[in-house]
């Protein structure tokens, strides 16, 4: 049971799992306060909680003093850029079209690891089933039908969108290539609180300030949201690390979150219930993984 439990397909889907209840709690705060603002106030948020795992505030100060650019260049591309990109995208794009371009980004992470990193290649089996993925998550979010959003406001957020995916694509690629001997939980603690002052910072310049006198679900999201970007960003940054993890690979388990989020929203929201095309969607999504790891699966699964 302890090899389960630290193995990396269990902390992976621990992770994805989080992220997948992060859509209503984003819809809750965004009533309350713009995109830009209330992404900032979650993450600094985030990093703060995480701190006190540490226990000290010494390796933070010898993290900044010898990896401070490295980090900097992690919460930019991990925080900043693509939580700027990826809320401002939603803003312009119907709830299916948005759920389909995020649920792509397995395969823009596997592009970019195939480039980069040597022994990260595509094949045409991973190809296929990342694919067959997409397919999957397309049918989850297309039962939810389009809005009146008009053509070019669409692909200018379809454009916003996949460049978030591609900024998530390489802090992925940076935390695992690096060799800097930094402690996981430090790298996502700084890199989220300082992303998140990146954001409050652009919020300034572009957003209302709606200050933070606000009816007690608002608090309850944000606390949620908070604490589930917390462990998941640690999670993660913890297994990109880990020895002989492949970036594409690992970036697989994500097509899990629309499914757990349908299964949430079903359970959650009064208007929302299970048909047969979301089903069938899950069932793809199922499919795809187990045809993945199929051959090695339980090996891979306890690794």
């Amino acid at each position: 049971m302890k090899k389960l439990i630290q193995s990396t397909s269990f902390l992976a889907i621990l992770a994805c799992l989080l992220w997948s209840t992060a859509f209503t709690g984003i819809k809750i705060g965004l009533e309350y306060t713009p995109p830009i603002q209330f992404a900032g106030i979650r993450f600094m948020l985030s990093g703060l909680l995480i701190m006190p795992l540490v226990g000290k505030f010494a390796p933070f100060i010898d993290a900044i003093r010898k990896n401070g650019w490295y980090i900097l260049l992690i919460a930019f591309f991990q925080t900043f850029i693509l939580y700027a990109l990826f809320y401002k995208g939603i803003s312009m794009l119907p709830g299916s079209i948005t759920a389909i371009t995020i649920g792509a980004q397995p395969l823009f992470i596997a592009l970019m690891a195939h480039f980069y990193i040597r022994n990260d290649r595509l094949t045409f089996k991973k190809v296929l089933l990342i694919s067959l993925g997409i397919s999957g998550v397309a049918l989850i979010a297309l039962r939810k039908g389009f809005t009146g959003h008009d053509a070019t406001t669409q692909l200018i957020g379809i454009a916003l969108l996949i460049l978030s995916n591609i900024s998530s694509g390489i802090a992925n690629l940076l935390v695992h290539q690096s060799t800097r001997k930094i402690s996981s939980v430090v790298l996502s603690s700084l890199q989220l609180f300082l992303g998140g002052v990146g954001l409050m910072i652009l919020s300034h310049f572009i957003e209302p300030f709606k200050g933070f006198i606000f009816p007690l679900p608002y608090y309850l999201a944000l606390g949620w949201l908070s604490m589930l970007s917390a462990v998941s960003f640690t999670l993660w940054f913890i297994l990109l690390k880990r020895p002989g993890i492949k970036v594409s690979e690992l970036n697989v388990w994500k097509f899990i979150i629309p499914v757990f989020g349908a299964i949430f929203s079903w359970m959650i929201l009064p208007l929302e219930s299970p048909d047969i095309i979301s089903i069938t969607g899950m069932a793809i999504i199922a499919i795809s993984l187990i045809l993945y790891y199929m051959g090695d699966f339980k090996k891979k699964l306890l690794n």
